[in-house]
């Protein structure tokens, strides 16, 4: 069993960074895949990016690629998402998620997954 939390939400500029964190209890939480995802009103959830158990592979919606940056501590069983350079269209409610299997883009692929965190970007 996994437990997800995400922190560092909040509200910033266009043109701002936040790093937003995922902090997972379970000793075997260095085994799983992690996902960011994130769900803005009226829209659909939407791969942002993951990594892999060992953190050597990372992957990224081509929306984010070159703005947004992820990385993993399994010491300190977190997993970070730096935002920067962020944009109106950033706006929405951002989760994250870990698999057993592996990366990959669809949500319905994932176990567990954290309550989300709110990133608002103002224009």
């Amino acid at each position: 069993q996994v437990q997800l939390v995400e922190s560092g939400g909040g509200l910033v500029q266009a043109g701002g960074s936040l790093r937003l964190s995922c902090a997972a209890s379970g000793r075997t939480f260095k085994n799983y895949a992690v996902g960011w995802f994130r769900r803005a009103p009226g829209a659909e959830r939407e791969f942002v990016a993951g990594i892999t158990w060992t953190g050597g592979s990372t992957y990224y919606a081509d929306s984010v690629k070159g703005r947004f940056t992820i990385s993993r501590d399994n010491g300190k069983n977190t997993v970070y998402l730096q935002m920067n350079g962020l944009k109106f269209e950033d706006t929405a409610v951002y989760y994250c998620a870990a698999d057993l299997s592996g990366v990959g883009s669809r949500y319905r692929k994932y176990d567990y997954w954290g309550q989300g965190t709110q990133v608002t970007v103002s224009s």
